[in-house]
């Protein structure tokens, strides 16, 4: 019995000790009074009361730790391309770049091991970090295009490139490339119909922009009632061809 309660004892103590974590609990501090000098040879005076009173200089725990310098193993969207040598925050770097095993450490092996090879500049797949990322926000919204109701107009790029710069992209015409057919109005009947256009990025990445007919006039009046999230209901194809797949149901898609 006694052997036994022995052995309990030893295998606590041994879980105990294996939970044991370091804490990093490191305080730079300076006296506020400092004590006075002996002489060589001498006994050190007895220092009183006050000489024991410290100043916090610096708090390790509340201390802002340098960024990290990684090389990405691959192309990353918003960070880089592969061999690219980056400066980030810790916590961003090993949540997101270490852990997946999308970078390593900064060293010289690693930056000979991860470089780009002459094919692989040869073949440029991204013109920029954040390019694909712009690619996705484009790809996820649902752009109201408003045309004027009273008076005749044929779509052209400068009424994307407008109704864009509302919903807080700026784009250049030349990068935008409408459909073949030609859209023109005022017509009713195309109201709330979808189509969808190409925005090339960097004359390289290009994004299908699902685009919606609005019609506006300048007489209150005159105008369309409002609906409410029209971007979650179904629309039919503005034309027979360029639409995705995703045009019939949009309740993932975000409105502008």
């Amino acid at each position: 019995m006694l052997k036994n309660i022995c052995a309990t004892q030893l295998n606590l103590l041994k879980s105990a000790i294996s939970l044991q974590q370091q804490v990093r609990t490191t305080f730079v501090l300076k006296r506020k009074y400092e004590p006075l000098l002996h002489k060589t040879n001498e006994k050190p005076r007895r220092m009183r009361a006050k000489h024991f009173i410290y100043e916090l200089v610096e708090d390790t725990l509340v201390k802002k730790r340098p960024n990290l310098e990684v090389v990405l193993k691959t192309f990353v969207e918003g960070v880089g391309d592969k061999g690219d040598v980056v400066s980030m925050k810790p916590h961003f770097v090993y949540n997101k770049l270490l852990l997946p095993g999308l970078a390593t450490y900064k060293t010289p092996e690693n930056m000979a091991k991860y470089a780009k090879t002459e094919a692989e500049k040869s073949s440029v797949q991204h013109s920029s970090a954040y390019a694909q990322r712009t690619v996705n926000m484009l790809e996820s919204i649902v752009l109201a295009v408003i045309m004027n109701k009273d008076e005749p107009w044929v779509l052209e790029p400068w009424h994307i490139k407008a109704s864009l710069r509302k919903a807080g992209f700026h784009c250049k015409e030349e990068c935008i490339t409408l459909p073949k057919e030609r859209i023109e109005g005022p017509d009713l009947r195309k109201e709330n119909k979808e189509f969808c256009c190409t925005i090339t990025i960097n004359k390289l990445e290009q994004a299908k922009l699902r685009c919606r007919i609005h019609h506006w006039s300048t007489d209150p009046s005159e105008r369309l009632p409002y609906v409410l999230e029209h971007w979650k209901m179904p629309a039919e194809p503005l034309l027979d061809v360029g639409l995705p797949e995703t045009a019939a149901t949009n309740e993932s898609a975000k409105p502008v």
